[in-house]
C-alpha cells in the first residue's frame, strides 16, 4: 500500500531527528530526560523469562484501565510491560503496578524504534488500549506473529472519518487487528464500518479499575481547611466552559454564599488563561499547583495539577463534567461515579453516550440543555441534601452494575493465552 509503504519510509527517515525533537520536548517538560532512550526504542530493563503481554495506553487514564486486565494476567502466570506515552502515567503507573508488570515509555512509530523494542521485549500478545492505533507498531507486531487486540476499544465520529480519508489505508491497518473489545455497541459498529473483523462489545474497563487514589493526609488537611463548606466541582473542562462555570458559581453562591467551587481543567496548562478569566469576574482563587489551601474568602480551588482527581471527588457533591458544552463528546463520568457524586453534563456527550444514558436513567446524573440549566440545577441540589446524596448512590450502583469488562476480555483471550502458555 503506497501511504502506508510512504509513512514508514517517512519515519524511517526522519528518525535521526527524534534525539534532538526528544530534547527539545524534555526542556519543555513533556519528556522524561533520564529515559530518553526507551523513546528510541532501547530498553531500560531486561525481559523477565516466560510469557509475556504487552500492554499500551497512551496517557494516565488508559494505562490505570488496563490494571484489571494486568491483574488477571499476572495471576495467569504472565509478565505484563505496560507502555505509555505521557511523564505523568509513568509516574503514576510506576507507584501502581503489582509486582511481575513494569513500565516503559513507547517507542516513538518509526520502524527502527519498533523494531529494537520488539526486538528485545518479544511480546506474546499485544493489547492496546482505546484507538491507540499506531501502524509501524500493530504492521511489525503482525509480522512477527504476535496476536494485536483492542481492548476498551472506543473511537470518535470524528477519527473514523479521518480514517476513511484514506480507505485503502484503514482497511490495511484495522483488518489487522485479531480482536477488538468494544466499549459499547456504537464503538462496535465504528470499528466494523473501519474493516476489524472480530469484534465484541466487553463494556468499560473503568468500571472495574479501582478508585482513584489520594494522599490521606493531603485529604483530611483539605477536609479540615473547607468544614462543611458546600463545594461544587467542575471536572475535566475545556476553554469555554470555565466561564460557564464561574457563572454557576455566582448563581449556586446566591442561596449557599459559603460554596467552594473546584476547577481542574483537562490541560493544565491553561491555568493563567483561567485565573485570568476568574479575576475578571472578581473571584478569589486558591491554585493547587502551587501548594495553596483554599482559605474563607477563597471562591475557587483551582486543580491545576495531574493525577489528584482523587482529592477533588472525595470533597464534591455535586461534579459538572466538562467537554459536554464544548465540541469533542464528553469525558469518561466513572470516576466521580465511584466517588458517589451528584452528575450534571451538557448536551454533547456522543463519546460517553452508553455511560451517561445509563447514569441518567438511573437518575444518578442529570443532562443540562443550557449553563442556565446547569446552575440552576446544581443550586437545586444543594438545596436538596438527601435527593443529592441518593443520586451519589446511584451513581455507585451503576458502577458496580457494569463492571465485568476484564473478566470478559480475559476469558475471551483464552484460546491466545493458552496457546502462548503451551509454546
Amino acid at each position: 500500500m503506497p501511504l502506508l509503504l510512504l509513512y514508514r519510509f517517512a519515519t524511517t527517515a526522519l528518525s535521526p531527528l527524534a534525539r534532538p525533537l526528544l530534547l527539545s520536548r524534555a526542556h519543555m517538560g513533556k519528556e522524561d530526560p533520564a529515559r530518553l532512550s526507551e523513546r528510541m526504542g532501547f530498553p531500560s530493563a531486561m525481559r523477565p523469562e516466560g510469557p509475556l503481554v504487552w500492554l499500551h495506553g497512551a496517557s494516565v487514564g488508559e494505562g490505570l484501565s488496563l490494571l484489571p486486565l494486568v491483574d488477571r494476567l499476572l495471576s495467569r502466570g504472565f509478565a505484563a510491560l505496560i507502555t505509555t506515552g505521557t511523564k505523568s502515567s509513568a509516574q503514576v503507573l510506576c507507584e501502581r503496578l503489582p509486582p511481575g508488570a513494569f513500565h516503559q515509555y513507547a517507542p516513538l512509530d518509526s520502524w527502527p524504534f519498533v523494531a529494537r523494542f520488539l526486538d528485545h521485549w518479544r511480546p506474546d500478545l499485544a493489547l492496546f488500549a482505546e484507538s491507540e492505533i499506531w501502524p509501524n507498531m500493530l504492521l511489525a507486531s503482525k509480522a512477527r506473529g504476535i496476536p494485536f487486540a483492542l481492548v476498551n476499544a472506543r473511537i470518535s465520529e470524528t477519527s473514523m472519518a479521518r480514517w476513511r480519508e484514506a480507505p485503502g489505508v484503514a482497511a490495511r491497518v484495522f483488518s489487522r487487528i485479531d480482536l477488538c473489545f468494544a466499549q459499547d455497541a456504537a464503538n462496535a459498529a465504528r470499528f466494523i464500518g473501519l474493516g476489524v473483523e472480530a469484534v465484541t462489545v466487553a463494556g468499560n474497563l473503568k468500571f472495574d479499575s479501582d478508585p482513584l487514589r489520594a494522599d490521606p493526609i493531603a485529604l483530611a488537611e483539605l477536609r479540615g481547611a473547607l468544614g462543611a463548606r458546600p463545594v461544587f466541582a467542575a471536572i475535566s473542562t475545556h476553554r469555554g466552559e470555565e466561564a460557564i462555570t464561574f457563572d454557576a458559581h455566582f448563581e449556586i453562591a446566591g442561596a449557599f454564599p459559603d460554596l467552594l467551587t473546584i476547577v481542574a481543567p483537562r490541560h493544565p496548562e491553561r491555568a493563567e488563561e483561567i485565573m485570568s478569566l476568574a479575576a475578571e469576574r472578581g473571584l478569589t482563587v486558591a491554585r493547587r499547583s502551587l501548594g495553596e489551601r483554599p482559605q474563607k474568602e477563597t471562591a475557587i480551588y483551582l486543580f491545576d495539577t495531574l493525577g489528584e482527581l482523587g482529592l477533588a471527588f472525595p470533597l464534591a457533591g455535586v461534579v459538572f463534567m466538562g467537554r459536554s458544552f464544548s465540541p469533542g463528546g464528553g469525558h469518561n463520568p466513572i470516576e466521580p461515579a465511584r466517588f458517589g457524586c451528584a452528575l450534571l453534563h451538557g448536551p454533547n456527550v456522543a463519546d460517553f453516550s452508553e455511560i451517561f444514558a445509563a447514569l441518567d436513567a438511573a437518575g444518578a446524573a442529570l443532562a443540562c440543555a443550557d449553563a442556565r440549566e446547569l446552575a440552576r440545577s446544581a443550586k437545586r441540589l444543594f438545596a436538596e441534601p438527601r435527593r443529592l446524596r441518593d443520586m451519589g448512590r446511584r451513581a455507585r450502583a451503576v458502577v458496580e452494575k457494569l463492571g465485568g469488562a476484564s473478566q470478559r476480555i480475559v476469558a475471551a483471550l483464552e484460546p491466545l493465552l493458552a496457546a502462548r502458555e503451551e509454546a
